[in-house]
């Protein structure tokens, strides 16, 4: 693996967002580090195994945000992480939209059906 690089995000939740990875066939293993060229070691807050040895994890920021971390070089030639990075992001939102509306509605039956 090379040099692991930092991609921001806009996700927040940690539960949403391994409620949309498992929902995408994953398997979200809570904290834990990420390895990369040379030794470095990065922790992250959550990952999942991506594409055979290839590994991809979120990171709590300053800001509260999780940044993706990764070998996005190597990955980012990958149609497949782009495809996946789509539909992860489709569900986190539709998932923090039905979290809110459970908040504005609490009489409300509400579910994601797929």
């Amino acid at each position: 693996m090379s040099h692991l690089s930092i991609l921001p995000t806009v996700i927040r939740d940690l539960d949403l967002l391994a409620a949309s990875l498992v929902e995408l066939g994953c398997d979200p293993i809570r904290a834990g580090v990420l390895e990369g060229f040379a030794g470095e070691r990065t922790p992250v807050d959550l990952k999942v195994r991506f594409a055979g040895d290839q590994w991809i994890g979120w990171s709590r920021q300053a800001d509260g945000s999780l940044a993706l971390l990764g070998d996005l070089q190597r990955l980012s030639r990958s149609r497949p992480l782009q495809t996946f990075l789509g539909r992860l992001t489709r569900g986190y939102a539709a998932r923090l939209a039905l979290q809110d509306a459970a908040l504005e509605l609490p009489m409300a039956t509400i579910e994601l059906v797929s």
